[in-house]
């Protein structure tokens, strides 16, 4: 299979908040001394980063060259198959699963025959392979870069970044930005998201049309908070984001159910109940004091145990269910007006 000239693959990339050099990253490059080891090793991962195209009739076939960076372990329950998705419309038209590169490697997703016109194409990278896309081609046609969509910041724990999802494109973020018609950049690191605040402080000098929090869970344990921080946490960490976002909408969801911990205490004496009531009294609070642009999604009804995979974490089915309760709470803030997003669904 031949293709012509290899393009800059930068303008395909989507789900990027910086880069260093070839490689996208989800944390400041710039900035990184003031963030923990754990956020600044998840950031390396290209989470919820893909590339989207648009592709002539003669189209055939669209080929990524690339490298892969190989972790040496995961540990983050997801699939640890090299596969390379192809969506459109909503929906995965091909998938294309090798061995894992020692190197530079090519791969080839064939295009429905014949491409329409206009028609958006998405390749879902394998994220833990953390691999760095190197040139973008066509076979028998040509492809161009797709049309920007307004920029979604979603930050969050391994929740967000998609964990026992079986695929990259099921993760929440990934499934609420389709419905949206968003871009979402997923700034989820597992195992933190404790409400760091130079992580506020990087999301604060990030442009976005709009922006979700959804932490909290691992304030209950490993590290634990009690109630008082918690209100005290979140206040702060609202405050340093409107220092660079004093308009942008922002939905700030609470932890989802977690059985083990609603009315176990942590080291505090806090249960994760009392870290979500006092989560929600503190963006409760900061709406009543003038926060407009500010809503708030009560994370604890959302899934039921028949939705978690492992007893925290959502199956397909409760990402799903996830992105869905998102996508409905941005609707009914109005959140999308004024983003240049497809509002009727």
């Amino acid at each position: 299979m031949s293709g012509s000239k290899w393009q800059d693959p930068v303008p395909f990339l989507r789900g990027t908040a910086w880069l260093d050099g070839p490689r996208a990253v989800r944390a400041d490059p710039a900035g990184l001394a003031p963030l923990s080891w754990d956020i600044a090793e998840r950031a390396a991962l290209p989470i919820g980063v893909r590339l989207e195209f648009t592709a002539s009739a003669q189209a055939r076939a669209v080929e990524l060259r690339y490298r892969a960076r190989v972790p040496e372990q995961s540990g983050d329950g997801q699939e640890s198959a090299h596969c390379f998705a192809l969506w459109r419309d909503g929906r995965c038209v091909r998938e294309v699963c090798t061995a894992a590169p020692a190197g530079e490697a090519t791969v080839a997703l064939r295009l429905p025959a014949p491409a329409e016109r206009g028609a958006v194409f998405t390749v879902h990278l394998p994220e833990n392979q953390a691999p760095v896309v190197l040139g973008v081609r066509a076979v028998g046609g040509s492809v161009s870069p797709a049309p920007r969509r307004p920029r979604w910041v979603v930050h969050g724990d391994s929740i967000t970044e998609g964990w026992w999802s079986t695929r990259p494109a099921h993760a929440w973020p990934a499934v609420a930005g389709r419905d949206l018609g968003l871009d979402p950049v997923n700034l989820g690191y597992a195992g933190s998201a404790r409400g760091e605040l130079p992580v506020a402080q990087q999301l604060a000098t990030l442009p976005a049309a709009l922006l979700t929090l959804a932490f909290g869970t691992n304030c209950w344990w490993p590290v634990p908070t009690s109630a008082p921080l918690m209100y005290e946490v979140t206040r702060a960490f609202v405050t340093l984001i409107r220092q660079g976002h004093p308009d942008t909408p922002l939905l700030l969801v609470s932890p989802l159910s977690r059985p083990a911990a609603e009315s176990t205490a942590n080291a505090l004496g806090a249960t994760l109940a009392d870290l979500r009531t006092a989560m929600e009294e503190a963006v409760r609070d900061l709406m009543a004091s003038g926060d407009t642009r500010l809503a708030l999604l009560p994370g604890r009804p959302l899934l039921r145990a028949e939705h978690l995979a492992d007893g925290l974490h959502p199956n397909d089915a409760g990402h799903a269910r996830l992105a869905s309760a998102v996508a409905g709470a941005v609707r009914e803030a109005g959140f999308l007006e004024g983003c240049g997003a497809a509002v009727a669904r």
